[in-house]
C-alpha cells in the first residue's frame, strides 16, 4: 500500500477536504437518480459503492477520530450498506501508513533519538496501520518489539473532526440528528483518552495484569522507558488477525477455546472490574492454532458506573423483569424510556425493548451458547432492520439510551461478531464468571 509523506493536520485544510469529499458525495447521488430515471430497477448498489470509496479515501488519508468513526460504524453488522461496512473495516488495520520521515520525526520530537538510536533494527515499513496510529518491528537485545506510533495532529484534531464527520454519519447511518449530538459527547471523551499514550500505557500494564490469570490470553510486555506521549513500546506477539486466521481453517476446538477466552476475558472486565476494553475490533486480537489468543491495545476503556451496570445488567434476568414495575424503572434508569412519555409511547417502546433485550441476552441466560447459530444472528438483524425502518423510531425526537450504553454496546455487539466468524460454543452461563474471580492485582 503506498505510503503518505503528510498527513493535513490543520482545521482549514481538513475542513476542506470534507467539502471536496461532500461535492462527490453530492454528484454520485446526482448520478444514480438520473439513472433511476432511465432505468427505475437501478438499486443503490452502485451508488453505495462510489460513495464508500471517495469518503473512506478522504478518511483514511486524513487518519485520526474522523477514520475512527469509520472503524466504530463497520463494526456493527447490519447499520451500514455492505460496501460501506466491507471498505471501512480495513481502517482496523489496513490504512495507508506513514512514509519514514515523518516516523523518524516523530521520533526526534518525542524521545529525542531516531529508531535506529534506540533498537538495535529497525523495520521503517509499517507492518499494520489504523485509524489513531501505526506499528512498526523493532528489535533490541535480540528480542522481538512492536513500535505503535501516533499520527501527527491526532490529538488537536478530535473535536473539530468529530463536528465534520457528524453530518457523514448521520447521512449513512440515517439517525436523527438528536440521537447522534447525544453520544458524541462520549466518542469524543473516549477518542481524546485514545490519543493519550501515557495514559493507554498506565491501563495496557494494569489490565494486563489484571487478566492475566484468564486461561488462554497472551498479553505483551511493556517499555515506559522506550515510550513517550505519542510511542509505545511492547513485545512483538505472533499470530494471525481474525480473517487470516480463518482462512487458515483451524480446528473447531482451537474456535471454542479462542472464543471461551474472549468472552473470560470480557466477562471479568465487565463484572469484576467494571472497567473494560471497549474496542474489540479484530485489529487488536492475534490468534493462533494452538487455540491462545494475544491481546493488545487498551486506549480505549469504558469505565462502567455503578449504577448503570446494576440495572443494565438486571436485563439478563427474566424472573426480575417479570415485574412490571421493577421492569419500567429498569427501563427509565437506563434512558430507555422517559419520564414525559405517554402510556402509548412506554406501551410501545417498552414492547420493542424486550424483544430486542430477550434476542440479545440470550447467550447470558443459557450454560452454553453455540455462537455458529446463523439463525440466532439472522434473527438479530432482521429485527434491527425492522426497527432501524420503523417511522416511529426515525422521527422520534427523544434518543433513547444512557450515553453509557453506546461504548458497552458495541463492546458486546464486536465481542458477538468476533464469535460468530469464530462459529464458537462456549460456557456463557453466571458459574463460569465465579470461576474467574480473583482478587484484583495490584499494579
Amino acid at each position: 500500500m503506498k505510503e503518505q509523506t503528510n498527513i493535513p493536520t490543520g482545521k482549514v485544510e481538513r475542513a476542506g477536504r470534507f467539502i471536496t469529499t461532500g461535492l462527490k458525495v453530492g454528484s454520485n447521488y446526482l448520478k444514480h437518480y438520473t439513472r433511476k430515471l432511465m432505468d427505475p430497477s437501478v438499486s443503490k448498489d452502485e451508488l453505495h459503492a462510489d460513495n464508500a470509496e471517495d469518503i473512506y479515501d478522504t478518511l483514511s488519508h486524513l487518519k485520526g477520530s474522523a477514520l475512527k468513526v469509520a472503524q466504530m460504524l463497520s463494526m456493527d453488522k447490519g447499520m451500514l450498506p455492505k460496501a460501506y461496512s466491507d471498505l471501512f473495516a480495513m481502517s482496523q488495520y489496513s490504512a495507508p501508513p506513514l512514509s519514514g520521515p515523518l516516523v523518524v520525526n516523530t521520533f526526534l520530537k518525542t524521545l529525542g533519538k531516531t529508531p535506529t538510536q534506540l533498537y538495535d533494527k529497525f523495520d521503517m515499513t509499517a507492518s499494520n496501520a489504523a485509524s489513531i496510529g501505526q506499528v512498526h518491528k523493532a528489535f533490541k537485545n535480540g528480542k522481538p518489539l512492536a513500535i505503535k506510533i501516533q499520527y501527527p495532529g491526532v490529538a488537536n484534531s478530535v473535536k473539530s473532526d468529530l463536528r465534520i464527520v457528524k453530518p457523514f454519519a448521520v447521512r449513512i447511518v440515517g439517525m436523527s440528528q438528536v440521537d447522534m449530538d447525544k453520544y458524541f459527547d462520549e466518542i469524543e471523551t473516549k477518542l481524546l483518552e485514545e490519543t493519550d499514550y501515557k495514559l493507554e500505557l498506565r491501563r495496557s500494564m494494569e489490565l494486563s495484569a489484571q487478566c492475566a490469570h484468564i486461561p488462554n490470553l497472551v498479553f505483551p510486555g511493556y517499555y515506559p522507558e522506550l515510550s513517550s506521549d505519542r510511542i509505545i513500546t511492547m513485545d512483538w506477539l505472533e499470530g494471525h488477525h481474525l480473517k487470516e486466521f480463518l482462512q487458515r481453517n483451524p480446528s473447531q476446538e482451537a474456535r471454542n477455546q479462542i472464543g471461551q477466552a474472549l468472552w473470560d476475558f470480557y466477562d471479568f472486565q465487565m463484572h469484576q472490574l467494571k472497567r473494560v476494553h471497549a474496542d474489540p475490533h479484530p485489529g487488536n486480537f492475534l490468534m493462533r492454532d494452538d487455540g491462545t489468543v494475544g491481546i493488545f491495545d487498551f486506549g480505549c476503556i469504558k469505565e462502567i458506573p455503578e449504577l448503570f451496570y446494576t440495572n443494565y445488567f438486571m436485563l439478563t434476568d427474566k424472573e426480575i423483569l417479570k415485574d412490571e414495575a421493577t421492569r419500567m424503572q429498569i427501563y427509565t434508569n437506563l434512558e430507555m424510556i422517559h419520564p414525559t412519555d405517554t402510556q402509548k409511547e412506554i406501551d410501545f417502546y417498552s414492547g420493542l425493548f424486550q424483544q430486542m433485550i430477550d434476542l440479545l441476552t440470550l447467550p447470558f441466560t443459557q450454560e452454553t451458547f453455540d455462537f455458529g447459530n446463523e439463525a440466532y444472528f439472522q434473527e438479530i438483524y432482521a429485527y434491527m432492520d425492522y426497527l432501524y425502518n420503523l417511522k416511529e423510531i426515525r422521527d422520534s425526537k427523544v434518543a433513547r439510551g444512557s450515553r453509557h450504553s453506546l461504548y458497552v454496546n458495541r463492546t458486546y455487539f464486536g465481542l458477538y461478531s468476533i464469535l460468530s466468524d469464530l462459529k464458537a460454543e462456549i460456557y456463557t452461563g453466571a458459574g463460569r464468571f465465579k470461576l474467574l474471580q480473583q482478587p484484583p492485582v495490584a499494579v
